[in-house]
């Protein structure tokens, strides 16, 4: 394999975001310090695709899929990417990046737990109920756990590398330290990375409820006393990564930089946690070798945190074992957005660019008294903060860890 010596600061200049609470960035943002409402399954209330996608187009992609469109399209937009529909070359549906950008050097990086999962399940019932004739041609193609970085390159004519991961819960995270890598070996110039996932069909929520994840208050509660699982939901997250000199050589924003990432497996069991955390220390530990960096240099955790009694507690000790006496912030957005599985991520690493850029953490919603064994400094309340580097945690069934490091922007 060729050495690969180019190693690029790596810039996130883009964010979008769809999620329970709120659709567009900044109305996620805002979401995040409000009580919402307690239900153990949250969706995206008010997504109406016809506002990026033309009725054809929208019908031929899962709901998934639709979610990626429009977090890319905020995205692209917000990193002053996407020039007017007029002035092409465009895609078919009208979208055209800004001339200067090489579609052959554009990647997409895009996690999800899934897929078409809800195409999937409708599809079956068309089936069964009026037979193979009536089953739509289009169910493989949006069922696919592709179809979602498929979507991205057809509607933006990427021609780069247009890569799916799909690892669970770590799912998002994992694709953006993927991208990152892209960007940093120089084998892109520009890649669009994160999440989306939408899994809330009635089989798959009668399969948590009867595992017994669900939580059956509603309530999301991270970390607490009281926690009794997640609430099930669907987001998407997208990120626009590239060089940190080429962003600066255009007058880009930066929200921050990737500074590493690490990646490990339990191999303990399907649904949960090794013993004491012991497959997510390895996991931050890695993360925090990648970025060249110390426990005592993080300030600030945002935690997997989904709720559940094993899993909260698992991450915690995690955390004890990692910082120590240090005990950097944590948060977790879970109790505002519940779970999203594979976009969690995403959507979460949309909120570190967000409380990097407002210089405040968002509270731990749901969460009032530790639990037995969490000894952490959670977040309850906004809290003023002088940024730096941000560790953020994805832990997924099948017993992948993922972590990834995000730093702020280097001063002008």
């Amino acid at each position: 394999m060729k050495q690969r010596t180019v190693d690029h600061v790596v810039a996130v200049t883009g964010i979008g975001a769809l999620a329970p609470g709120g659709i567009g960035a900044r109305a996620f943002w805002d979401a995040l310090f409000a009580v919402p409402r307690h239900r153990p399954v949250r969706s995206v209330e008010g997504f109406d695709p016809s506002m990026w996608l033309g009725f054809k187009d929208a019908k031929r992609l899962d709901r998934v899929s639709q979610m990626a469109v429009a977090a890319a399209d905020e995205a692209l937009r917000d990193a002053g990417l996407l020039a007017h529909p007029d002035a092409g070359p465009a895609t078919p549906d009208g979208t055209a990046l800004l001339a200067g950008i090489d579609p052959e050097r554009t990647a997409v990086s895009l996690g999800t737990g899934i897929g078409g999962v809800a195409t999937l399940e409708a599809q079956m019932g068309v089936r069964e109920r009026r037979g193979n004739r009536l089953v739509s041609p289009f169910t493989v193609p949006m069922t696919m756990p592709n179809a979602p970085a498929a979507a991205l390159s057809l509607r933006y004519g990427l021609r780069g590398s247009a890569q799916t991961i799909t690892t669970a819960c770590a799912s998002a995270t994992d694709a953006i330290a993927a991208g990152a890598r892209l960007i940093a070996e120089g084998r892109a110039d520009l890649v669009v990375t994160g999440g989306a996932d939408h899994s809330l069909t009635p089989t798959c929520i009668a399969g948590f409820r009867n595992m017994r994840a669900l939580s059956p208050t509603g309530v999301s509660r991270p970390f607490d006393t009281g926690r009794d699982g997640l609430a099930a939901s669907e987001s998407a997250g997208v990120l626009v990564l590239e060089p940190l000199a080429a962003a600066l050589d255009r007058g880009a924003r930066v929200y921050m930089t990737v500074l590493g990432a690490g990646s490990s497996s339990d191999a303990h069991h399907i649904t949960s946690p090794a013993p004491h955390g012991a497959g997510a220390l390895r996991c931050m530990t890695e993360a925090l070798d990648d970025a060249d960096l110390r426990p005592g240099d993080i300030a600030h955790v945002n935690a997997h945190g989904t709720s559940t009694p094993a899993g909260d507690l698992a991450e915690a000790q995690a955390l004890a074992a990692l910082f120590g006496a240090h005990r950097p912030p944590v948060t977790s957005i879970k109790g505002v957005t519940g779970h999203s599985f594979g976009a969690a991520g995403g959507i979460e690493a949309v909120a570190v660019a967000l409380t990097i850029a407002g210089r405040t953490l968002p509270p731990t919603i749901g969460h009032e008294r530790a639990g037995e064994g969490i000894e952490a400094d959670i977040v309850t309340a906004p809290r003023d903060w002088t940024p730096g580097p941000v560790i953020s945690n994805s832990f997924g069934f099948g017993g992948h860890n993922a972590s990834v490091v995000f730093g702020p922007a280097p001063a002008a």
